[in-house]
C-alpha cells in the first residue's frame, strides 16, 4: 500500500555569506593593495546583497579607528575610508579581540558600528552553513 504522507518539500540551501579576514596594514605598497582588495571584495558582496562580515587583525585593525583610513591611499583603488564607511554602516566590521588588546584598543577607540570580538566568534560565523572565508 502506499504511503499517504505528503512528501517533504526540498530544502533550500542556507543563505550565503562571506567572511573577510584583513590581515595586513599600511607597511608597503603591496600590502596596501592587499587591505584594498578585501575591501573592495567584501563591499562588492555587500552591494549584492550577500550577508558579509569582515574581521581585522595585525594593523589592519587600526582601519576601525578615527582618522586612520583618511591618511591611506593607493593608486587606482577606491578610497579606503569610503570602503570602511560602508561596512561600518552595515556593522559588519570586527576587530580581533587580542590584536586590540595589544595595540591598547577598546570599544570606546572604536568608530561607531565596530566591534571587538574573539576567536570563538570567528570559528562560529566561518562555520555557519553557507559561510565562505577568505583571507588577505
Amino acid at each position: 500500500m502506499p504511503d499517504p504522507s505528503p512528501a517533504a518539500p526540498p530544502s533550500s540551501p542556507p543563505p550565503r555569506s562571506l567572511v573577510v579576514k584583513i590581515t595586513c596594514g599600511p607597511e608597503s605598497t603591496s600590502e596596501l593593495e592587499r587591505l584594498a582588495q578585501g575591501l573592495t571584495v567584501a563591499t562588492t558582496a555587500l552591494a549584492g546583497g550577500i550577508r558579509v562580515s569582515v574581521w581585522l587583525t595585525g594593523e589592519a585593525t587600526r582601519m576601525a579607528t578615527p582618522g586612520y583610513a583618511e591618511r591611506l591611499t593607493l593608486a587606482h583603488a577606491a578610497s579606503f575610508a569610503d570602503l570602511r564607511d560602508v561596512l561600518l554602516a552595515a556593522e559588519a566590521l570586527t576587530v580581533c579581540s587580542q590584536c586590540a588588546a595589544r595595540r591598547e584598543l577598546t570599544a570606546e577607540s572604536l568608530l561607531t558600528g565596530a566591534r571587538i570580538r574573539g576567536a570563538m566568534s570567528f570559528v562560529e560565523e566561518v562555520m555557519d552553513d553557507g559561510a565562505q572565508a577568505l583571507v588577505y
